[in-house]
């Protein structure tokens, strides 16, 4: 059942949880992303969505600057050879089209149907800005609430050290 925005609203609420909310216009890229979240502390974002060789789907979550070394991160996260996962899988999975990926999203998704991964940087920031399930708002809460969010909704996020590739 996909409970969405009003139930993220909800569980946020219900669980007590502050949350500084920043409404702006729609972005689609990191680009477009840095120019809105100038004004906004914290750590910010990108979202990865991929498949392994095994079929199983995995959320990434990094720092917006990383550039994650696709190579190396199946070692990192404990998978096989990974690929980017289809728009359609995205929608199926976490009710989410591509812009308005967020680990959020995983209120949406079955437990076990998607691994949640947030990077070990941010899982200690005080700060994570995420999108509410939608790419005209941002959301700023802890590292570790986003954790919490995960587990309350019955996912075992993985924190780890994302592999990104050296600077040429």
């Amino acid at each position: 059942m996909m409970r969405g925005e009003v139930g993220l609203l909800a569980d946020l609420g219900v669980l007590a949880i502050p949350f500084a909310a920043h409404e702006h216009e729609a972005v689609f890229t990191v680009a477009e992303s840095d120019a809105v979240h100038a004004a906004m502390p914290g750590a910010h974002t990108k979202n990865l969505f991929l498949k392994d060789k095994g079929g199983a789907f995995w959320l990434v979550t990094v720092p917006s600057d990383a550039r994650v070394n696709l190579k190396a991160l199946p070692g990192a996260i404990g998978c096989k050879h990974v690929s980017f996962g289809k728009a359609e899988d995205m929608e199926r999975l976490l009710g989410i089209s591509p812009g308005s990926v967020t680990p959020l999203a995983a209120i949406n998704a079955v437990p076990g149907s998607i691994t949640m991964v947030l990077d070990e940087v941010l899982a200690v920031a005080e700060t994570v800005n995420v999108h509410p399930l939608r790419n005209t708002a941002t959301f700023g809460l802890p590292g570790a609430t986003i954790l919490d969010l995960l587990r309350h909704w019955g996912h075992q996020p993985l924190v780890a050290a994302i592999p990104v590739q050296e600077e040429s």
